[in-house]
């Protein structure tokens, strides 16, 4: 007779338990995967904005318009965009501006305005993300870029919320 071989019950339920728990142990790191994705995107477009207003100021200091107090109907030229000269030589927190200058794509981003009319603000944040106009995210549920522009001799600040992404 030929011996037949194969895997004895006791292999096949060290295999299961064995795999059971490199899935318990992998799995939430890769779960986590699109929160980690969505607030690695965030992170680069605060990068975009921080270069693309370096770039404003550069150009607004050569036109002699860094100093200006009051958005006039000037424009300066970036790479073929036109943009109004803000205030100081930097971007104004204007959803509109921003997406001309930034270049993004309204099927992946929202820039949305600020609608307290005591703060110049603006939100930058993905499609599909929670977003809620809350400047401190007390609830840590909101996934967010915040945009303030510059004041008087100020710099604008960039401010990532990535709680709820």
């Amino acid at each position: 007779m030929q011996k037949q071989s194969g895997f004895t019950l006791i292999e096949l339920v060290v295999v299961i338990i064995v795999l059971g728990i490199l899935a318990v142990t992998a799995a939430p790191k890769f779960i986590d995967l699109q929160n980690d994705a969505r607030a690695a995107t965030l992170e680069g477009a605060k990068a975009s904005l921080q270069g693309a207003n370096s770039m404003v100021f550069a150009k607004s200091a050569i036109a002699g318009l860094e100093e200006q107090t009051a958005s006039g109907t000037k424009t300066i030229n970036l790479d073929g965009t036109e943009t109004t000269v803000p205030l100081f030589g930097y971007m104004k927190a204007d959803a509109t501006e921003l997406a001309k200058v930034l270049d993004l794509d309204t099927a992946d981003w929202t820039i949305v305005d600020n609608t307290d009319s005591n703060t110049d603000l603006t939100y930058i944040h993905p499609v599909g993300a929670t977003f809620d106009e809350d400047v401190t995210d007390a609830d840590g549920d909101s996934c967010h870029l915040i945009y303030t522009p510059a004041t008087s001799s100020d710099a604008p600040k960039y401010a990532l919320v990535t709680g709820g992404c």
